[in-house]
């Protein structure tokens, strides 16, 4: 409460700020160019996807996973305690050494050679990106006012759309111009989707140098409200690590006391068996492993939360509002994650179309479509906020609704000019819902708790929708294949189209936002201090 008043008083202190500065707008074209290298190193293994898989004897559903949960459960797990360490630390130098550390781990993909050796260094990439958006949210947070944030955080969310699709164009370059000058494998028997990792991951080791020059802004200025961060940030840190990474998560719950140790054995139990269920109807080890792995440290830090932070639990796990905008928005992004991912092998083997002209065109298509759908989604979502207070919501239902019928024709057409038009429209409608849904969870905390509300925002994004987006899809493709010459063969079309059935989820979950979320974004301060 004292905290509360303290932020009060210097919101009479000191009028917010109303504009942004020259400098503001270098700093979000520096955190763009980041972005887009993070979705090349992350998304790069779709176009990888036909060659690992043959190269490696795995199933549609393992490079789902690979694809997905591999990456998104420890993506989600490492940003929460990353995001608060963003809120109380200096997000320059932990963006900085995040992106070295997520070059790293993708240029050491180009070695792997098993399913195992690379489901390692995705999980290593998924670490070090996990510093990325918190940091990058916030930072943007504080140098552009209430007005402009949504604009600004659809700017920088298009990086994820240029990135995916130059990922595309880049892999498919590398691999084609490899396997012709080394056909039968190149420098340390390296073929070509191993020489792609190697290639998009060096060059952030370079970026990294660059982002390490940027100022840091002073916290809650751009609102009137001046916040500090923690005089022991790493010792919050370390806190934090012990509450979400099992087996450490038991040691945090006995320190509640027994009731809470035992609600934590009990749900880790209840995730053991719900995950050994699953595996046996898919046979799906790993995928299933890191879900529950990934669900049980959630609620571990949930509970670690609501003791320690009561304020930032009730605004972020106790508002309704918050939830489903971030639980409708990750179904968005599991349908968007499944396109991203699949599309390019859909492409190259249910239409037979080259890699390269796939890879430039599909490229070309997510980078101008994404670019295109979530500028215009982020400028209606500020215009439609302006009239009604949840009017943001209602670019999220658009991004759910539109995307349907272009991906029922672009996914049953045998006509390549006319998938990939319908392939633009989808990710062009889809893409539109990001930033009204990132404002809008920025908009229902407090300044100190804008990185912490990342994570668990992007827990939706990740744990929602990119574990399961393209796990789905692969899983799916499996089942609705057949057996030919005694390999599996999946059904990609039937696999992509199963991921319009959430729609209809996501949209039940976002009309209750509508409803939710003016109360509780005008009963901020109050419920905070209560």
């Amino acid at each position: 409460m004292a905290e509360t008043v303290h932020e009060n008083d210097a919101a009479h202190e000191q009028a917010p700020v109303t504009s942004a500065s020259g400098y503001s707008w270098y700093v979000l074209g520096v955190l763009v160019v980041v972005y887009i290298l993070n979705f090349i190193d992350r998304q790069i293994l779709s176009i990888l996807a036909v060659d690992i898989k043959a190269d490696l004897g795995l199933t549609d559903a393992d490079m789902g996973f690979l694809g997905g949960a591999a990456f998104a459960v420890f993506y989600a797990l490492f940003g929460i305690p990353l995001g608060r360490l963003a809120d109380n630390w200096s997000r320059v130098k932990l963006l900085s050494i995040g992106l070295t550390l997520w070059s790293v781990m993708t240029a050491l993909s180009g070695f792997a050679y098993n399913q195992f050796t690379l489901t390692m260094a995705r999980m290593g990439v998924g670490v070090g990106e996990a510093t990325a958006s918190p940091t990058a949210y916030s930072l943007i947070s504080d140098y552009f006012p209430k007005k402009q944030r949504a604009t600004a955080l659809a700017i920088y969310s298009s990086g994820l759309y240029l990135g995916g699709g130059v990922s595309l164009f880049i892999g498919a370059l590398i691999v084609e111009a490899w396997n012709r000058g080394y056909p039968t494998g190149g420098p340390m028997g390296l073929v070509g989707w191993q020489a792609a990792f190697l290639a998009v991951g060096i060059p952030g080791l370079l970026l990294a140098l660059w982002v390490a020059s940027l100022r840091e802004p002073a916290r809650g200025v751009m609102d009137g409200v001046p916040t500090h961060g923690s005089p022991t940030p790493f010792r919050a840190f370390g806190k934090d690590l012990t509450m979400i990474v099992p087996p450490l998560t038991l040691i945090g719950a006995w320190q509640r006391g027994p009731t809470a140790l035992a609600l934590n054995i009990g749900f880790a139990v209840a995730i053991a068996i719900f995950a050994w269920w699953m595996i046996s109807l898919t046979g799906n080890f790993p995928q299933w492993v890191a879900v529950g792995i990934g669900y049980y440290a959630v609620f571990s830090w949930a509970c670690t939360l609501r003791a320690h932070d009561p304020a930032t639990f009730r605004l972020i796990w106790g508002t309704p509002a918050f939830i489903c905008t971030t639980l409708g928005y990750g179904l968005v992004a599991l349908a968007a994650y499944g396109l991203a991912f699949w599309s390019a092998p859909y492409a190259e083997i249910v239409l037979g179309l080259p890699k390269q002209e796939l890879a430039f065109i599909l490229g070309a298509n997510g980078a101008a479509s994404g670019f295109i759908g979530v500028i215009i989604g982020g400028r209606m979502a500020d215009a439609l906020r302006t009239r009604h207070p949840a009017g943001r919501i209602v670019m999220i239902i658009f991004g759910v609704v539109a995307p349907i019928i272009p991906i029922w024709i672009g996914y049953t057409t045998e006509n390549s000019t006319l998938f990939y038009t319908m392939n633009f429209l989808a990710g062009m409608f889809g893409a539109t819902a990001l930033g009204a849904a990132a404002a809008t969870t920025q908009d229902l905390v407090l300044p100190r708790m804008r990185g912490t509300a990342t994570a668990a925002f992007f827990l939706g994004t990740t744990l929602v929708g990119l574990s399961f987006g393209p796990y789905m899809v692969g899983q799916i493709s499996d089942l609705a294949g057949t057996m030919v010459g005694g390999k599996p063969v999946g059904d990609l079309r039937t696999g992509i189209l199963s991921l319009i059935g959430v729609a209809p989820i996501a949209l039940a979950l976002l009309l209750y936002a509508y409803r939710a979320v003016p109360r509780a974004e005008a009963t901020i301060v109050e419920r905070a201090g209560a």
